[in-house]
């Protein structure tokens, strides 16, 4: 398997490329990396981290490396809803624990899994920056605050039931 961005992506991507100086085009690894997983369905897999490097001329490890450390990156096929609920302190004290307990009760999963229908995917992450209005999960690309438990199973409830909103 290899990895070449579309012909629209690859302009985008050329365009993030030249917003830094010569020789310092490793920094545009983080929306290389948001693209390409953007048009990988999600996920980041082995040979589109090693076609970023070679766009960057950058050592396949650094990208692995950055890929890894952010929980916005899935090295892993996600479902169509990734569901991310932030664990911190503000969250936790909040009732992030009894959120992630609903998720799992409702999807039949444990954190970490995805449903055997491929359409959720149900993570723990840290600090999804909204702690004012905690307890806080991302469902793809939309921020959902202020949680409980009943409405996050009026969320799950109402997803729509086809399509991906994360490509």
């Amino acid at each position: 398997m290899s990895f070449i961005y579309t012909p629209e992506n690859q302009k985008k991507a050329d365009a993030y490329i030249k917003q830094y100086p010569k020789g310092r085009q490793a920094s545009a690894v983080l929306p290389l990396l948001d693209l390409a997983q953007r048009q990988s369905g999600g996920w980041l897999p082995q040979p589109v981290l090693e076609a970023v490097a070679e766009m960057l001329d950058m050592p396949f490890i650094k990208v692995l490396e950055v890929a890894s450390f952010y929980t916005m990156f899935n090295l892993k096929p996600v479902g169509t809803y990734h569901l991310q609920i932030c664990g911190t302190t503000p969250c936790w004290l909040k009732g992030a624990e009894d959120l992630k307990k609903a998720c799992e009760h409702h999807l039949k999963i444990k954190t970490g899994e995805t449903t055997k229908d491929q359409k959720f995917t149900l993570s723990e992450v840290e600090c999804l920056g909204a702690c004012i209005n905690a307890p806080v999960m991302q469902i793809n690309d939309d921020y959902y605050e202020n949680l409980s438990e009943a409405s996050v199973a009026e969320l799950l409830k109402n997803l729509p039931s086809k399509g991906s909103s994360n490509a």
